[in-house]
Parts: C-alpha cells; sequence; structure tokens
C-alpha cells in the first residue's frame, strides 16, 4: 500500500521535474535554455536519490550506545551520489555555459538552427 503513487510524492516531483527538463533539453532552440533543461533533470535526478535514501524513523550512520544492526539506520549511499552528482553537474554546467559563449562570440546568436546554418555556410566556402 506505501508503494502508490499518493503516497510518493517526492518521486512523483522528481518525474514530472525531469518529464519538464527533458522537454525543454529536446524542444527549445535556445541554448541557453538547454542548459537550464540539463539542470532541471540533474535535480529531478538528486530528488529522486535523496527521497528514496530516506526511511522514517532511522537515524544517520553514525554508530552510538553499541547500536550496529543495519535497521537502525539510513542508507548513506544515495546521499553520496548526491553530493557527486552535484560536483559534475555543476562542472558539465560551467562548461557547456563558456562554450556558449564561445558560440555566441563566434556566431552571435543562442539560436541552434542559426548556428547550424552559419556553420554550414563557412564549411561551403
Amino acid at each position: 500500500m506505501g508503494s502508490n503513487l499518493f503516497f510518493n510524492y517526492f518521486e512523483a516531483t522528481a518525474v514530472i521535474v525531469f518529464g519538464i527538463g527533458f522537454t525543454i533539453l529536446f524542444l527549445d532552440r535556445n541554448l541557453i535554455k538547454k542548459v537550464i533543461g540539463f539542470n532541471f533533470m540533474d535535480s529531478a535526478i538528486f530528488l529522486f536519490l535523496a527521497s528514496n535514501g530516506y526511511i522514517s524513523g532511522r537515524v544517520s550512520p553514525i554508530f552510538e550506545d553499541g547500536v550496529t544492526a543495519a535497521e537502525h539506520y539510513i542508507n548513506p549511499v544515495p546521499a553520496g551520489l548526491v553530493l557527486t552528482g552535484i560536483v559534475v553537474s555543476v562542472s558539465v554546467t560551467a562548461f557547456l555555459l563558456a562554450l556558449v559563449v564561445r558560440l555566441y562570440l563566434r556566431y552571435h546568436t543562442l539560436e541552434m538552427d542559426e548556428i547550424v546554418a552559419l556553420s554550414r555556410k563557412e564549411a561551403d566556402e
């Protein structure tokens, strides 16, 4: 009963945000908006991992009072994956924005169709 969508608010929210980011990434032609869509998708994945790593009624995995049974603690792996993912996401976002700036300086537009057309025109000359 606890696995239906009514009780999984965070997972449902993560799927919706991922869908929004996916739609922006593939349907919008503006490069800045594509980077924003990519960041939406990253954030949705982080939300999904963090929500699955938390178990109600359990505590952080810091052994105290001699309690070593796994049933008393939350899983620390999703939190580690989220932290690593955030670092990678920031790095990829910085690279993408630097690439967008270089493309803008060369072609004076942020629209992908115009950049492709201008680059093909340069290749033909």
